[in-house]
């Protein structure tokens, strides 16, 4: 939201600079992001001064331009060049003097220099009003009025708006806040905190007045919980034109472009006192009748924009005696509009129900200043206010008289709220005691009405436009804003809550086992569970039927829920390759969603991809590329962590992976992990190797909670390692020398380690050596020997007869 420090002080006579303003904001829970500078005229004038011309005489060497004296009120007349037909001695011209920086049509800075044109001397440009950014025209140089002195600073003649900017990230709970009229309020309780009471100035409507009632325009709401308030007022003999330039510059400065005089105070008195208005062209509604309701679903409707919309049978429409003229709350219709040509208008001013604007703004992706306002909730108590504010306002720029009473349909009021302050509780969550008075100045300075006091707290009353306070703990934050976080004073005792934390819930599996990825090197990301309808075309283990559908998507690129965890990954992968971070180790926690007839199924899911390097370049060593087995390691001990040993590996076959594997107990399928395919790459834009492992969460913290840990002691007597070189097939296979060893000792062999492979010169062919290590150990004693030679030779044995293999 940005709001104008000029347009704000018209509500609080403040002196403060921008900057401490904002810090004060910022305090109040208004967070104020930035603060820029706005000139309605860039560059402000800068540079330019008031001359006057002495002498004009043609060019000796060029017919269409001319060399004139003029005076800059220094003493000393400067010459310069001009090409402009109408210069001529006498005048009081604006200047740009050697320097200064002027801006072409496209913000683009250029700066006046002194130069030769055709051989003589320039001291600066006499100018157009174009080029100081004061109108269009270039038909001539700007003739000023005669009286001025030569020497005044063009910034004191011409309407130079300078303003400062606040960027305010506004809660989507401060409703009451979105204007400038509202900021204001919160100020004005800041200041009286700091002891600095200043007046509240609202624009006054005592002018309001009926000349006649020759144009009455009835009103009928049909369903008043979608408008429980609608407000409307003809105006006729209007003008439409051209805003003046104090109302240009106050949109424009909060990035609003100007339209005509009647638009521009509707969006005005928006932006000042947070109330969206409409105005229609009175002739264009048929019946002197409009009517509030909903059509029938299918019902067509061009709005403002020449886009052709279906409306929705919820969709609150405001229509006359024959057709939809405006979507309730979010925008107009196209034949409905205020344009050039218009004389008469009814002007709406209305409280919508919140849900139902934000259902139909959704609905068909519109978002306007009007229904963000509606969507969270305005203040319905100042539909009429602000509805006599933008009347004078059009009769005093557009001219014209009101034509009607002000009709006002409000069967049935919305209440303030009533809640009752505990001083223990404000003390209690506050973290300090603060005094009653201190308390009920901070609540009246924020228009909270304080009903009674008793020993134990306040009887209050809250404004219906603070829709976000209505419990006691609402008022306590708004006391705690107020009086100021940096104010609570810290205290000796530390107060702590003894949790009984279940050692199998979710979260803390899930805790545990990113703090062990994030020790192991990887990040962990968070990307969107909606994704585009295309991404079942990327693996046909997708299936459309199954997609979970937005019914109010933001864009046809967000509209369904993700079936696979694993695209949004490779986004997320290809976006950090683009900004050249190539190493990448990522893991996520997230949830894929299926539909399965009429039930709708979650499945929560680890998400691990490895992607370049292991670790980052050093000269200490060489860089080494991830690969499948770095992945399967990392697999390996994540199951390890959770206590799961019995899982069984097999291969698999995916259209996602060019190899692969799972880890698997019985028929169910804990992990998968493979190569992604290059082809499934290529829809990323990703040319290097990426691996990827896919746990099914639910899955494995169902198995983790029937689980047994084992323990046994560390054992006292030592572990003996042997080695074999061994010679073998090609076919064969690691998994079938762990096999055979297991099969031969199965009561002193710990581990085999395969710890180098061979294939090259100086072995046969289709051959290949493979150095495998063994750990023997008794726990009950030391080993002989005698013992391990009679192993190994056993071991030695069956893999000469079984695989026929050779010691090298």
């Amino acid at each position: 939201m940005k709001i104008s420090y000029n347009w704000l002080k018209q509500f609080i006579k403040l002196d403060w600079d921008a900057q401490k303003t904002g810090e004060l904001l910022t305090d109040l829970g208004l967070e104020v992001e930035g603060i820029d500078s706005y000139q309605s005229v860039k560059g402000g004038l800068e540079g330019i001064i008031v001359g006057h011309v002495l002498t004009c005489e043609k060019h000796e060497n060029a017919d269409k331009l001319k060399v004139t004296t003029v005076d800059l009120g220094t003493g000393e007349p400067v010459q310069i060049v001009c090409g402009a037909a109408n210069v001529a001695a006498g005048q009081k011209v604006p200047i740009a003097t050697v320097g200064t920086t002027l801006y072409d049509d496209k913000g683009e800075a250029w700066t006046i220099k002194k130069g030769k044109i055709r051989g003589e001397v320039s001291h600066g440009m006499i100018c157009a009003e174009d080029e100081l950014g004061l109108g269009s025209s270039h038909d001539g140089i700007m003739v000023l009025e005669a009286d001025i002195p030569a020497g005044t600073p063009a910034s004191k003649i011409f309407d130079v708006e300078n303003d400062q900017i606040f960027e305010i990230g506004l809660t989507p709970n401060r409703a009451d806040a979105m204007s400038h009229w509202g900021t204001a309020r919160d100020l004005k309780a800041g200041l009286i905190q700091q002891e600095i009471n200043l007046e509240l100035i609202t624009p006054s409507v005592s002018n309001f007045r009926v000349e006649n009632r020759l144009h009455k325009i009835d009103i009928d709401v049909k369903n008043p919980a979608l408008a429980p308030r609608y407000c409307g007022v003809t105006i006729s003999d209007i003008k439409v034109t051209e805003s003046p330039k104090w109302l240009q510059h106050r949109l424009k400065a909060i990035g609003i472009l100007p339209k005509n005089n009647v638009v521009d105070i509707t969006n005005y008195v928006l932006h000042e006192l947070g109330q969206p208005l409409h105005a229609f062209d009175a002739q264009h509604i048929t019946g002197n009748k409009i009517i509030v309701k909903t059509l029938d679903t299918g019902t067509k409707f061009t709005t403002l924009d020449e886009v052709e919309r279906e409306l929705h049978e919820e969709d609150l429409m405001i229509c006359d005696a024959e057709k939809p003229l405006c979507i309730a709350g979010v925008f107009g219709g196209l034949e409905s509009g205020v344009t050039e040509k218009t004389t008469s208008i009814f002007l709406e001013s209305a409280y919508f129900n919140p849900v139902s604007i934000r259902k139909s703004a959704k609905r068909h992706g519109l978002n306007t200043d009007a229904s963000f306002r509606f969507e969270r909730g305005i203040d319905p108590n100042i539909t009429e206010y602000a509805l006599k504010r933008a009347t004078l306002l059009i009769q005093e720029l557009a001219g014209g008289v009101v034509t009607s009473d002000i009709a006002d349909l409000y069967p049935k009021k919305i209440e303030d709220f009533q809640v009752f302050l505990s001083f223990e509780n404000t003390a209690k969550l506050i973290g300090e005691e603060l005094p009653a008075e201190t308390i009920k100045r901070i609540l009246t300075s924020l228009e909270i009405k304080v009903n009674n006091v008793t020993e134990s707290g306040l009887g209050l009353t809250i404004p219906a436009y603070r829709n976000d306070v209505q419990r006691e703990a609402d008022v306590i934050e708004e006391i705690l804003r107020v009086y100021g976080y940096n104010n609570v004073k810290f205290t000796q005792k530390l107060n702590a809550s003894i949790s009984n934390i279940d050692k199998f819930a979710d979260h803390t599996i899930q805790n545990t086992i990113a703090g062990q990825l994030v020790g192991q090197g990887f990040f962990e990301i968070m990307t969107n569970s909606l994704t585009t309808p295309n991404s079942i075309k990327l693996s046909e283990q997708l299936n459309d039927e199954q997609s979970v559908r937005m019914l109010n998507p933001l864009s046809n690129d967000l509209s369904v829920m993700r079936q696979s965890i694993l695209f949004s990954g490779l986004e997320a992968v290809s976006y950090n390759i683009n900004r050249k971070r190539a190493d990448l180790k990522l893991f996520e926690f997230g949830k894929t969603y299926h539909q399965y007839g009429d039930e709708r199924v979650e499945q929560k899911h680890l998400n691990l991809l490895l992607t370049g390097n292991k670790n980052d370049e050093r000269w200490t060593e060489a860089s080494q590329q991830t690969n499948f087995f770095i992945l399967k390691g990392v697999v390996s001990s994540i199951l390890e962590r959770l206590g799961i040993n019995t899982s069984r590996i097999t291969p698999i076959k995916s259209d996602v992976f060019s190899e692969g594997i799972a880890f698997s107990i019985g028929k169910k399928r804990l992990v998968e992990l493979g190569v992604i395919k290059k082809s499934v790459l290529k829809n990323f834009s990703i040319n290097q190797e990426v691996l990827h492992a896919d746990f099914n969460w639910d899955l494995l913290t169902e198995f983790v909670r029937h689980t047994a840990v084992k323990y046994h002691p560390i054992a006292k007597y030592p572990a003996v390692r042997r080695d074999f070189a061994l010679l073998l097939d090609q076919k064969v296979t690691f998994d079938e020398i762990y096999t055979i060893a297991n099969q031969t000792e199965k009561k002193l062999l710990k581990q085999v380690n395969l710890f180098d492979v061979y294939e090259g010169k100086n072995l046969p062919k289709g051959k290949k050596s493979y150095a495998v290590s063994f750990t023997l150990q008794d726990e009950n004693k030391t080993l002989t020997d005698k013992q391990i030679d009679k192993i190994m030779n056993k071991l030695q044995h069956n893999f000469e007869t079984k695989l026929e293999a050779e010691l090298r």
